[in-house]
């Protein structure tokens, strides 16, 4: 059986979002065909990176996990000064390697372990570009190893210190065909092998939208943000849209939050935060909730679209992130807003017609199951990876 090390940021079932889930179920997954490994950090908190798993090797759902301190902790002050600098000189490769470096998390004894122990393994599979795990691990093994990028059409993406790295890998592992198509525009990706891929969904047999209603008190209609609640999720906007829309629409329907704040939840009755829950409770809430709203402007695959779908639920997205309103619009399971006039008329639109409500939630069952159901996908993993020698 080969031997691969799966290498990313963050790796536990604390951590669960982003990339980092992305690693972990495709870990799980692929652990039938390949002996993995996952090297990754001592983190949990990717704003801090403070080193709170203990150092060393553990073993979670059957993945030998190999954890590695963080150096130092994020110093978000000299990362923004940094951050303004390098937007003026992108091209600038000292800025951009101290910008990487205060990015973190920057772990010297990890990337040390990769470069003694590089031919232990038959391949390596790093997880998104953005981070010091994969900007300076990859390098080191270049020949035989593959990217998952997990890319978002955001300034960071065009520094020039990625455009080396973007040329290094042997092969390439895309969520969506936009991410295909803006890695391909900017770096010229597809001179390498890739594959279309993404992520499976795991789907609880059972879900139960009246037991998420009697365990937290929601009543009547709801709409559902699931995610960090952040600036960069386009939170702010969504809020300040959700509440013109009340005051235009007045009624009982309100806005359900779950997920971590990292900025203030506006007070108001409408609007309820659940905070962190199960993976039970975040599907019986989609069962229980009216549709699922995403107002982030940059995203590489929304696994939480792929999940409301599964729930048979509609979504409304942000235009601005070409990769939802792509899945939208192939899926025919949900509706994009360029502005508040558009995100209340297609509200309106999707509360008020119940049938259209059903149409475009089993058209987006049938897309996440053809496309994203895990036989499909441990097959592009396998199909990919013969091409390059490994069986």
């Amino acid at each position: 059986m080969q031997k691969v090390a799966f290498v990313v940021q963050r790796y536990g079932l604390e951590v669960n979002g982003g990339a980092e889930l992305h690693c972990r179920s495709i870990a799980e997954h692929m652990s039938r065909y390949w002996q993995i490994e996952v090297l990754t950090t001592c983190a949990i908190d990717y704003l801090s990176w403070s080193n709170e798993y203990k150092a060393g090797d553990e073993t979670i759902n059957g993945i030998k996990v190999r954890r590695f301190p963080v150096k130092r902790p994020r110093n978000w002050p000299y990362f923004r000064a940094l951050s303004k600098l390098l937007s003026k000189a992108p091209d600038s490769r000292v800025l951009g390697l101290a910008w990487m470096r205060a990015q973190g998390p920057y772990s010297p004894e990890l990337i040390d372990f990769i470069k003694k122990e590089r031919s232990g393994y038959d391949f390596f599979v790093f997880f998104t570009y953005l981070y010091c795990t994969t900007f300076f691990g990859l390098p080191l093994v270049s020949e035989k190893a593959a990217l998952v990028p997990t890319a978002e059409d955001s300034p960071a993406l065009r520094y020039g210190i990625f455009k080396e790295l973007f040329g290094m890998p042997r092969a390439f592992i895309y969520n969506t065909p936009e991410e295909k198509r803006l890695l391909t525009d900017l770096y010229g990706t597809d001179r390498k092998p890739g594959e279309v891929v993404g992520v499976g969904v795991d789907f609880p047999r059972e879900i139960n939208g009246g037991r998420f209603r009697s365990r937290f008190g929601v009543d009547g209609d709801f709409i559902l943000y699931i995610g960090r609640i952040t600036v960069d999720k386009g939170c702010d906007e969504m809020f300040s849209f959700f509440r013109k829309f009340k005051k235009e629409n007045p009624g009982g329907l309100k806005l359900v939050l779950i997920g971590r704040p990292f900025m203030p939840i506006p007070e108001d009755p409408d609007i309820v935060h659940l905070g962190f829950v199960t993976e039970e409770e975040k599907f019986d809430a989609l069962e229980a909730s009216r549709l699922l709203l995403m107002p982030s402007p940059f995203e590489s695959l929304s696994i939480v679209l792929l999940e409301a779908w599964l729930a048979e639920k509609p979504v409304l997205v942000n235009r601005k992130c070409d990769v939802m309103a792509g899945q939208c619009e192939r899926s025919g399971g949900g509706l994009a807003y360029a502005d508040y006039r558009e995100f209340g008329r297609h509200l309106v639109d999707i509360l008020k017609d119940g049938a259209a409500q059903k149409r475009m939630g089993r058209s987006g069952k049938e897309y996440a199951k053809t496309n994203y159901g895990w036989e499909a996908i441990e097959e592009k993993y396998l199909s990919l990876f013969k091409q390059l020698g490994l069986r």
